[in-house]
C-alpha cells in the first residue's frame, strides 16, 4: 500500500496554482479554493499529523466558508464604479446651440462644442420655440433624445 503523505508546502502549491488558475477563469471562484488550500498549509505547519481526511475536510469547509463570505458579504457592499446610469447626471445643465430647429413630426438636433457621451450632435425636443443659433440647456434625456428649454 501507498504511503503518501500530504505535506503544508503540497498544499501551499495546490493552493497557489488555484489562485494563480484565477487569471484564466475569470468566475472568481476558483481563488477561493486557492485560499482554503492555504489554510490547510497554515494548518499543517501548526498540526503536522493530521491526517489527510482531515485536511480535505479543512479545505473543503474553509474553501466553502470564503466563497459564501465572498458572495454573502463582500461582493454586495462593493461599489459599483462604472459610469453606467450617470449619464443623466453628466448631461443636464449642459448648452448647445440648434443647427437644426424641430418642424412638424421630427426632432431638432442641438450641437455641443465639446463631445457629450461620445457624440457632439443630440436630437432634442423643446416646449419653446427655437430657431438655428438659439442657445439651449438640457433639462432632462429621455431615451436618446435631449429634451431642453431656452433660458433668455
Amino acid at each position: 500500500m501507498l504511503d503518501f503523505q500530504m505535506l503544508y508546502w503540497h498544499w501551499l502549491v495546490i493552493g497557489m496554482l488555484l489562485i494563480i488558475g484565477e487569471i484564466f477563469v475569470t468566475s472568481f471562484t476558483m481563488f477561493w479554493f486557492g485560499l482554503g488550500g492555504l489554510v490547510v498549509a497554515l494548518m499543517l505547519v501548526l498540526v503536522p499529523g493530521t491526517s489527510l481526511t482531515g485536511q480535505l475536510l479543512v479545505w473543503a469547509l474553509s474553501s466553502a466558508l470564503f466563497t459564501l463570505l465572498w458572495f454573502k458579504l463582500i461582493r454586495p457592499r462593493m461599489k459599483d464604479r462604472t459610469s453606467a446610469g450617470i449619464a443623466r447626471e453628466a448631461i443636464i445643465g449642459e448648452s448647445g446651440q440648434v443647427i437644426k430647429a424641430p418642424a412638424e413630426g421630427r426632432r431638432g438636433v442641438v450641437r455641443f462644442t465639446t463631445p457629450l457621451l461620445g457624440s457632439d450632435e443630440w436630437p432634442f425636443i423643446c416646449e419653446d420655440a427655437v430657431t438655428p443659433g438659439s442657445r439651449v440647456f438640457v433639462k432632462d434625456i429621455s431615451g436618446n433624445t435631449l429634451i431642453v428649454e431656452c433660458r433668455e
